[in-house]
């Protein structure tokens, strides 16, 4: 798992998203084509193909923090609101989309739930260690 986090996350991310979708490990929902990504965004994603792209960057996540539950993650995807006049403030991202990932990753077999001292969320399973580890060595590779 070493090599998933020395390579460049972004080409990471793209090539984990093209696998996903290649091997139908995650789908879109029907309703994904119409929302927003959280609160605090103004316009939906540009990109017609953001759910895989989301879907790699959530399994880097849990690859990199281990046990990580939806809150978190809402964390880590929201942002600040412009609200006009008044200061900008924070805005977690959308639980349902986070969630609806989470839990066709789960199906797939690349995560888990577990429960770790008074941490409880989902980590990698041994099926996910190498799925992400594999695209991290041909990475590796192509950099060499």
């Amino acid at each position: 798992m070493s090599h998933i986090l020395t390579v460049n996350p972004e080409k990471l991310v793209r090539r984990t998203a093209e696998e996903l979708k290649a091997n139908k490990l995650v789908q879109p929902e029907p309703w994904s084509a119409f929302v927003k990504t959280g609160h605090h965004k103004e316009r939906t994603p540009d990109q017609e193909d953001w759910w895989y792209f989301r879907s790699a960057s959530i399994l880097r996540v849990v690859a990199k923090l281990g046990p990580v539950g939806t809150q978190k993650l809402r964390t880590k995807y929201g942002g600040r609101k412009n609200r006009g006049h008044k200061p900008e403030r924070f805005y977690p991202a959308s639980g349902s989309i986070i969630r609806s990932i989470l839990q066709q990753l789960e199906k797939s077999g690349l995560l888990r739930q577990t429960e770790k001292g008074v941490h409880k969320g989902r980590i990698l399973t041994p099926k996910g260690i190498s799925f992400m580890d594999k695209i991290a060595m041909q990475l590796f590779k192509e950099s060499k």
